[in-house]
């Protein structure tokens, strides 16, 4: 392939097209498996999403392949690796060694990454075989943005031929930069207290992304692991990717952290988001779900002239890996990429050896079909697990004999989960995998001192995940389907009512109330 003449008139010469295809979530998930139920999963895993991007790339003449974040935590395997087993010296991580059978070319960082501390962080990207980015995580923070010291690359440059239609072969400098909730620094403070900061997002983005450009890109993907809340910048936010795509020099946004869908419903009416075309305030953008279940593909039509590229059209998609058939199963859609197989199969069998040991037996089943409707047997058990082990560690100290709350929140009750994302354990023998089903993260007790007005506001944000009912009125829904169920604390060790008929003091967000919030008493 030659580049283009200047003077070359033929029809296509100087337009490509390159397909930017995207994971985001996978938390761990590499092959289609559910290790809580220990039973093979057909919508989810990496192997499943790989070989479908496999089929993508084959179509195009140009492609990419890019993580953005949450990739290190979020099942058994994750949890043994990161917390049980670690890493032997020269090891790769599983989930690495997967990542790069795939071939991802970038990826950048999620808050979950951070979960196992940040000497596994490190060895685990250190089997990378592509660059792993992020703009706003600091080891020191400098007086400008400008000045501090990145505990990544902040972006990268990949210099890439792209073949026009005219089968000339173009070069291109394709820049991506990578973003971060800020909010990692408190919820993983007990791993990152003194070693790591973050910066707002948008300041961020408005210091590198200027550097990028002035390093040569031609085109600036934002891996942004941050979702689609607010429209205009608040200091500090953590869903940033509205403003995000206002920043000049960004050309595409690949969005993450809500485990949302873009293109799809999950966004219509939100300012700035086109949902139906899959734009953030006119640029193109995807955000494709969570665990590898959809793989974003964005197709960039692309001109080439005096020596630029510019965006002409751009196309964003998604593209699930299995669908629900008519009699309730799941069938996949496209076959698992081998060689992410291999690399995960060693990993896979220590993982199920693991989660088959028994560690207990319980008299009674235990199931969350109902979490959100009233008492649960699943959030009662881990409340008392919780209260007894910080009633031990409080003896002695000043805080003996104060009155203990546990909160517990009903992780798996169907939702935006799906309607199989439930536990449900068996009277019998318990495994290690049916403890991981009932509390899934790898989360720090905590004890707090709180006064009576702090254990009131939890309350009303914790039952703003209700929609507030009018009297009345017929059909009105309990709550959205895609309501997250962990926002729904319950304070075990006292008593109290939510009543739906009231007004809420704190929306889903934590701000002020709406009229379709509710209200928590007593």
């Amino acid at each position: 392939m030659t580049a283009t003449p200047p003077n070359d008139q033929r029809p296509g010469a100087g337009r490509a097209r390159l397909r930017v295809m995207q994971i985001t979530d996978l938390h761990a998930n590499i092959l289609p498996y559910d290790y809580f139920a220990d039973r093979p999963a057909q919508d989810i895993g990496l192997a499943r999403t790989a070989g479908l991007a496999a089929q993508l790339r084959a179509e195009a003449a140009n492609a990419l392949l890019l993580d953005n974040g949450d990739f290190l935590q979020g099942n058994p395997l994750a949890d043994y690796f990161g917390q049980v087993r670690g890493l032997r010296p020269g090891e790769v991580h599983p989930v690495i060694a997967a990542m790069n059978a795939a071939g991802v070319e970038v990826a950048t960082l999620g808050n979950h990454d951070f979960d196992y501390g940040l000497d596994f962080l490190h060895a685990a990207l250190a089997g990378a075989g592509f660059p792993v980015v992020s703009a706003n995580v600091l080891t020191a923070r400098g007086a400008t943005p400008a000045d501090d010291r990145m505990l990544v690359a902040p972006w990268v440059i990949l210099d890439r031929h792209l073949i026009d239609e005219a089968g000339h072969s173009l070069p291109i400098r394709v820049g991506v930069i990578g973003f971060a909730p800020p909010q990692i620094t408190r919820w993983s403070h007990p791993h990152l207290d003194g070693r790591i900061s973050a910066r707002d997002i948008m300041q961020a983005a408005r210091a590198q992304v200027p550097a990028l450009r002035a390093a040569g890109a031609d085109l600036v993907i934002a891996l942004c692991h941050s979702g689609l809340a607010e429209p205009d910048h608040v200091e500090g936010q953590e869903n940033a990717g509205i403003p995000l795509a206002g920043v000049e020099g960004i050309d595409v946004v690949l969005a993450g952290h809500q485990h949302l869908t873009l293109p799809g419903p999950a966004y219509r009416g939100v300012p700035g988001v086109d949902a139906d075309a899959g734009t953030i305030r006119g640029k193109p953008a995807v955000m494709a779900g969570f665990w590898g279940g959809h793989l974003g593909v964005i197709d960039l039509a692309l001109g080439h002239d005096r020596g630029r590229w510019r965006i002409l059209d751009h196309d964003s998609r998604l593209y699930p890996i299995a669908a629900r058939q008519p009699d309730g199963t799941v069938a996949p859609l496209v076959r698992d990429m081998p060689a992410v197989t291999r690399a995960a199969a060693p990993a896979h069998a220590e993982t199920l050896d693991y989660v088959r040991r028994p560690v207990g037996r319980c008299t009674g089943a235990l199931h969350s079909y109902f979490a959100l409707a009233g008492a649960d047997p699943c959030v009662a058990l881990l409340a008392q697990a919780q209260r007894a082990h910080v009633r031990q560690a409080l003896k002695g100290t000043e805080h003996d004999g104060l009155p203990i709350l546990s909160a517990v929140s009903p992780f798996k009750a169907g939702g935006r989960g799906g309607p199989e994302y439930y536990s449900d354990v068996p009277a019998g023998d318990l495994a290690i995998r049916h403890v991981a089903d009932l509390y899934p993260y790898p989360n720090t007790v905590q004890a707090v001192r709180l006064t009576g007005a702090q254990v009131r506001a939890w309350l009303e944000r914790a039952a703003s995940l209700f929609n507030r009912i009018v009297p009345g009125q017929p059909d009105q829904m309990l709550m959205e389907r895609d309501a997250p169920a962990y926002q729904f604390d319950v304070l075990d060790g006292l008593r109290y009512r939510i009543d739906l008929g009231q007004p809420a003091r704190f929306d889903a967000l934590g701000g002020p109330g709406n009229p379709q919030g509710r209200a928590s008493s007593i």
